[in-house]
């Protein structure tokens, strides 16, 4: 998988193999092994490689399209998959964006829409810190919204 990574990175970046290979040390034949899945880079190499993609190791290592042709998202950024909206509008957050965004049972979210860029959510939580640091609230102050 690791290696599949590599190539689907390198080539998203139109980069060739050898000017892959300088930028992170090592030989052009250890790159061509490596997305032919022959050998798999050391630590050292992965952490240069996910630097210079600017991806998570855990990402360059285990990211799995699982045949949606989606990249591996950049660092900071996550792809949790697909979910489907019910009758009345409802969607399932996965569970891994509940742990990850820290989201429990009974939490209000702030649904924000942009006709072009889509559907954002912000946890009330945060809306509060957004509110606190653009002076709208003073500090420690608790509103309901």
């Amino acid at each position: 998988m690791i290696g599949k990574n590599i190539m689907s990175l390198r080539k998203g970046r139109q980069m060739t193999q050898e000017e892959l290979a300088e930028r992170i040390g090592v030989s052009r034949q250890a790159v061509a092994k490596w997305e032919a899945e022959e050998t798999t880079p050391d630590l050292g190499s992965c952490c240069a490689l996910a630097e210079v993609f600017g991806v998570t190791l855990d990402s360059l290592v285990h990211y799995d399209d699982q045949g949606s042709g989606l990249p591996i998202p950049p660092r900071g950024r996550h792809l949790f998959g697909m979910v489907t909206v019910g009758e009345r509008g409802q969607v399932s957050i996965p569970k891994k964006a509940r742990e990850l965004f820290r989201i429990q049972p009974g939490d209000q979210l702030l649904v924000l829409g942009d006709e072009e860029r889509g559907l954002a959510l912000l946890h009330q939580r945060d809306l509060m810190h957004l509110a606190e640091a653009a002076g709208l609230l003073p500090n420690g102050e608790e509103k309901v919204l």
